[in-house]
């Protein structure tokens, strides 16, 4: 079976055993449920098709539903935005992305270098495809790490979140950030299944990461379009940063991820003041230790 329909009936399963009969408005049965969530049937029904129908695209079978019935499949699942795009790529009801397995590395043309430089004061991070780090300003590498100091190989933001030693104390929130590195690659997977490199990623992730490896078995996905982080810095201390993500036009891989504080707030303060160390202490600070599990 192609990797996008395993994926297909995993990702329909998971999602149904998460939709609750109360959720989705049916009446109750009195029924022993053997398993959480809707049955294949009350799937079908909720979204206007057979049940054999509806069992045959959760068995990955070479299917082609219409838009509208994808639609209907959402609302019957009831899935968010994100996981309404990750269904209607895995159908192929998107325009789906051309087949390249093994894609070349990307470049970030000059102009953009000095734009991230630009925004000196806010630390901001550019992420490539499978979430690698192509760029950092300044101030992002004094938040977060000197990417740059590692081999390059290395330099991918899900890889540090999992297996540097550094995230987990200085994220607070360390388990909600990890799922969402989770489930961003988990939503890339589904546009292109065949890609070496994240799928290299993702094996050495479940090699050696057990909370990786069960939080990909979740079957989540998540678009980081905003959202905020909770730090404790080793340097000024407790800190949340909001972060807004801006996709370049005509380069959907390539994302900006610009961190900002609230005017006046403590955290701003401890924004200011890394600013300030890092244009008048000697190198890059670092977070925590520096090694990461080979």
């Amino acid at each position: 079976m192609p990797n996008n329909n395993r994926e297909l009936g995993n990702f329909l399963r998971k999602a149904r055993s998460q939709m609750g009969p109360e959720q989705a408005g049916l009446p109750p049965d009195n029924r022993t449920r053997r398993v959480p969530g809707l049955r294949r049937e009350e799937v079908a029904r909720l979204a206007g098709v057979s049940t054999d129908y509806y069992a045959r695209l959760e068995q990955g079978r070479p299917i082609a539903p219409s838009p509208g019935v994808v639609d209907a499949l959402c609302r019957a699942l009831g899935l968010d935005e994100a996981g309404r795009a990750y269904l209607h790529t895995l159908l192929g009801v998107t325009a789906a992305p051309s087949r390249r397995h093994s894609r070349s590395a990307q470049r970030l043309r000059p102009g953009l270098h000095q734009l991230i430089d630009a925004l000196d004061g806010e630390p901001v991070l550019v992420l490539g495809r499978r979430s690698d780090v192509l760029a950092a300003n300044r101030m992002a590498k004094a938040l977060f790490t000197d990417f740059d100091q590692m081999p390059v190989r290395h330099r991918n933001y899900a890889r540090w979140m999992f297996l540097g030693e550094e995230p987990r104390s200085l994220f607070i929130d360390w388990e909600d950030q990890a799922r969402a590195a989770v489930e961003s690659l988990r939503l890339e997977i589904g546009r292109d299944a065949d890609d070496q490199a994240t799928n290299g990623l993702i094996a050495e992730l479940r090699g050696k990461s057990t909370e990786f490896d069960h939080w990909w078995e979740e079957h989540r996905v998540h678009q980081r379009t905003h959202g905020s982080k909770r730090l404790h810095h080793a340097l000024v201390g407790e800190l949340t940063v909001e972060y807004e993500t801006l996709t370049l036009p005509g380069d959907p891989d390539t994302s900006l991820f610009v961190y900002t504080a609230e005017p006046g707030s403590s955290s701003r303060q401890a924004l200011d003041l890394l600013a300030m160390w890092t244009l008048t202490g000697t190198g890059t600070p670092r977070t925590g230790t520096a090694q990461e599990h080979d």
